[in-house]
């Protein structure tokens, strides 16, 4: 069982040594696909209120 142990140990310290961090180009990665969907977003706010908008007005008028 000690093997074992120290063989899982050791495999599980070279996982942590290779592991690299956040690089230069991740965060320039992220940035390149966050603008569009910056970009974006306001349009979208503004479709989902008029179509909220538009359909609260057809309740009404089916109520009437």
């Amino acid at each position: 069982m000690g093997k074992w142990r120290e063989k899982r140990k050791a495999r599980k310290q070279r996982r942590k040594n290779h592991h690299e961090g956040y690089s230069l180009l991740d965060g320039i990665l992220d940035i390149l696909f966050w603008i569009p969907e910056i970009l974006l977003v306001p349009f979208r706010i503004l479709y989902w209120l008029f179509r909220g908008i538009g359909k609260w007005i057809e309740n009404i008028f089916d109520i009437v």
